[in-house]
């Protein structure tokens, strides 16, 4: 196991961790008025295959028709994987990144197929964008991919203007396609403190758009308000979501958020609703005060509790999916969370009306793989999970052990 050193600290900080429950993660004490806390739980064997190495920094997965896979990566690059079996060839696609500001925690990042890729061949991006080495924004981008697979031509910029920090800090930026169709999009703060709270401002939210246009989706919750940007938010006060995943069945949109030094958040996201994140106060505090509460309910007691949090611990939750389908056994319908300092893969089991039951770590990804990003269920029904280590990253195939 790499990093024994870290992983000594890690499991020292985990009240009362023996090496019986090894690879599973104490419940947090709650400060948001959950019902109740949710408990450990014995995590399942896995068996981890690669797929493929080489990459850098992967960022996001999607699978297509044919069996291929491409994997965007946050430098600027975008790799068309041969197959998600394990030994597949890694060719890089030609496509125009030279605008990509990878730099912190921007670069090219979230991506998904438009519902329509079969016949259309195209796909979307998230991306902090540059002019003249300066970041300008950070923008969804339409792309389509060759009938081989060797380039990608930009289509449009489907939408513009959300909000990016020069060093890319809090960039978001993760897509999610709804059972309806909209595009659900988490986005970041930015590090600057009155945007998750303005209503105005793309930062610090979690969009629901048309796929095809990036306007507002149909039924948005503030469709009838006068600021365009205003009628793309399905909810606000946000930190930096990097996970967004939609539950088999119910279709509710689950997130994962970064909290500052403690309190990463797993939320079930209402139409309308207020997240309570607000370094700036009420507007009374210019700099970024990290110290607030991520779910202010003193100053917004309407604001959403979040189903779950990391407590003092940081693992920097990122992407988010569910396990579907029998092939998962008892995990079947699980919400998986990959974590980056955490260096581990989070299981979260849920009931039927979204509230965790209980959580567990596959002792085969607590620290043995580094830094999690990506996580998607594959076509095959396979879990596939990219590390970000920035050293000869891989895509990994997961199934039950």
């Amino acid at each position: 196991m790499r990093r024994i050193a870290v992983l000594l600290v890690t499991l020292a900080a985990l009240t009362a961790c023996t090496e019986s429950n090894a690879g599973r993660v104490p419940p947090p004490a709650s400060a948001n008025g959950q019902a109740s806390t949710p408990q450990e739980a014995p995590a399942p064997g896995m068996r981890i295959e690669t797929v493929a190495g080489g990459l850098e920094h992967g960022w996001d997965i999607a699978f297509l028709p044919d069996g291929k896979a491409l994997v965007s990566q946050r430098p600027g690059k975008l790799a068309l994987l041969s197959s998600t079996r394990p030994g597949a060839t890694v060719t890089q696609v030609q496509a125009d990144f030279t605008d990509v500001l990878a730099v912190g925690e921007g670069g090219l990042m979230g991506m998904v197929l438009d519902p329509d890729f079969a016949t259309n061949r195209e796909f979307i991006t998230c991306q902090t964008y540059k002019e003249n080495g300066v970041g300008v924004d950070v923008r969804l981008v339409r792309w389509r991919l060759a009938a081989d697979g060797s380039s990608a031509q930009r289509v449009n910029v489907m939408l513009s203007g959300l909000p990016v920090a020069r060093n890319g800090r809090h960039s978001g930026c993760r897509p999610a396609i709804a059972p309806d169709g909209a595009l659900i999009v988490g986005t970041g703060d930015t590090a600057r403190a009155p945007i998750s709270q303005d209503r105005t401002n793309l930062g610090g939210k979690v969009l629901r758009l048309d796929v095809k246009t990036g306007g507002p989706a149909q039924g948005n919750p503030f469709s009838s308000a006068q600021n365009p940007n205003e009628q793309r938010l399905f909810t606000y006060g946000h930190r930096n979501v990097q996970g967004v995943a939609i539950r088999p069945g119910s279709g509710q949109i689950i997130t994962a958020e970064h909290g500052p030094d403690k309190n990463d958040e797993i939320n079930v996201e209402l139409a309308g609703r207020n997240y309570g994140w607000d370094p700036a106060k009420g507007g009374t505090e210019t700099s970024y005060d990290e110290d607030v509460p991520m779910t202010d309910l003193q100053r917004f007691p309407d604001a959403v509790p979040a189903l779950w949090e990391s407590g003092d611990r940081t693992e920097a939750v990122c992407a988010a999916t569910f396990l579907d389908g029998p092939q998962w056994g008892t995990m079947n319908g699980s919400l998986v969370v990959t974590a980056l300092k955490g260096a581990k893969l989070l299981l979260f089991k849920m009931d039927d009306a979204g509230k965790i039951q209980s959580v567990s770590v596959p002792p085969e990804f607590d620290d043995d793989w580094g830094r999690l990003r990506a996580a998607r269920q594959g076509p095959d029904g396979a879990l596939y999970v990219t590390t970000s280590n920035g050293n000869d990253d891989k895509l990994l195939r997961v199934t039950l052990g």
